[in-house]
């Protein structure tokens, strides 16, 4: 199969998929060059891929220059199937001439999370009009398989769940001792991560664990107002910038636990970063986070904007470190049987197979179909090289 991967971000993520995808199928990955001092994935060299500079939003002949390159590279592949990642304000556009191809679009957030002002950006009805451009969708959890279907009126055959990849491994990464009382908070600060929920807690959590430290490693937008109610608290330990995933293995191995006190959440890369590292998971029931942390069996769930309810699940693991060696081994194991690349390569590689056969039944073949019925009929020769 010829899959086209498309992404204007998630650069780890999409890495870890294309890699493993790439293994048993030809797969060409369009996706920006990482900005200076950003991580660089280590891509395989099977994959074929195109990098581009991303021009800024507001430069439209620029966008729709590399748009038109995009779907150049594309065209050029002659795929069965595209895939792309939750969109882009400019790559939308050239969903309606895309459409020869089965169209596979994976949807991380359905809608804009509070605070999210990268996000928010690009029109929510942009958006949306990418999402119901694809024949079918993949989301990383039965809640919101349930919320894209009620948004969009997707039948439940065209919604698939598949497990968000495991990824966090950093080769080369110093190794670093766990602090047994130590609690991370990590990645973007925005208005819906409950950070406020984390810092009312803390006076809770030292009144048990005297020596309790909060890590706060990521970058935020506004950072000031946080700032203000944590004060000059000696048991806070603030990383207000851009992490590498060099330092990112560092904190995660620090770590007794890590704690996700979302308000609001569809899924999060946090967790399986954090079950890479077999840490326990404490976060709160919204969203699909219920499904990627089982409660009291590689974690603990609380009611979101519950501070005493947070503090009484950290206090829990921070007091009882044989609970949480079992959640976090547990956290990893099912990580690894569940969301591995391999694993999700196969699960997503049958909605491609589905997303082909239903464009099969329902119209003409693909190009990339078309071509390979022309060339065994006129050479009969395999119509697929390696580009």
């Amino acid at each position: 199969m010829r899959i086209a991967w498309i992404s204007y971000g998630f650069e780890e993520l999409c890495v870890q998929n294309v890699n493993a995808l790439a293994e048993e199928h030809e797969v060409l990955l369009v996706m920006p060059h990482p900005q200076p001092g950003e991580t660089q994935y280590a891509i395989s060299d099977r994959v074929k891929h195109f990098g581009f500079d991303e021009p800024r939003l507001r430069q439209p002949l620029r966008q729709l220059s590399c748009v038109a390159a995009i779907r150049r590279q594309i065209d050029a592949f002659k795929p069965d199937v595209v895939h792309f990642q939750q969109g882009h304000m400019w790559f939308n556009t050239a969903l309606r001439s895309l459409k020869r191809y089965p169209l596979v679009a994976t949807i991380h957030d359905p809608r804009h999370h509070a605070g999210d002002m990268s996000s928010r950006k690009t029109p929510q009805w942009v958006m949306d009009y990418g999402f119901r451009k694809a024949d079918h969708v993949i989301v990383h959890g039965e809640a919101l398989a349930a919320q894209v279907q009620q948004l969009f009126g997707f039948a439940s055959d065209r919604v698939h769940v598949v497990a968000h990849v495991a990824m966090g491994q950093v080769e080369g990464a110093s190794a670093v001792p766990e602090e047994p009382h130590n609690v991370l908070f990590f990645g973007r600060i925005w208005d819906y991560k409950g950070l406020e929920y984390l810092i009312a807690a803390e006076p809770l959590i030292a009144a048990e664990v005297p020596d309790a430290k909060i890590v706060i490693a990521g970058r935020g937008d506004d950072f000031s107002r946080y700032q203000k109610l944590i004060g000059d608290s000696p048991r806070f330990e603030i990383h207000n910038r851009w992490i590498s995933d060099q330092q990112r293995a560092e904190f995660f191995q620090r770590a007794a636990i890590v704690v996700l006190p979302y308000t609001e959440a569809t899924q999060s890369g946090v967790v399986p970063v954090a079950q890479m590292y077999a840490k326990p998971v404490v976060a709160t029931r919204v969203g699909a986070l219920a499904e990627c942390v089982l409660d009291r069996q590689t974690g603990l769930l609380v009611p979101p904007r519950d501070p005493q309810a947070l503090a009484t699940a950290i206090i829990q693991l921070l007091k009882d470190p044989a609970q949480r060696r079992a959640l976090g081994d547990a956290g990893f194991d099912r990580l690894q049987a569940e969301a591995s690349p391999a694993v999700v390569a196969r699960q997503t590689v049958a909605v491609y197979e589905q997303a082909i056969a239903d464009r099969q039944r329902g119209s003409k073949p693909s190009p990339a179909q078309a071509s390979a019925v022309q060339s065994t009929q006129t050479i009969g020769s395999p119509s697929h090289v390696n580009q």
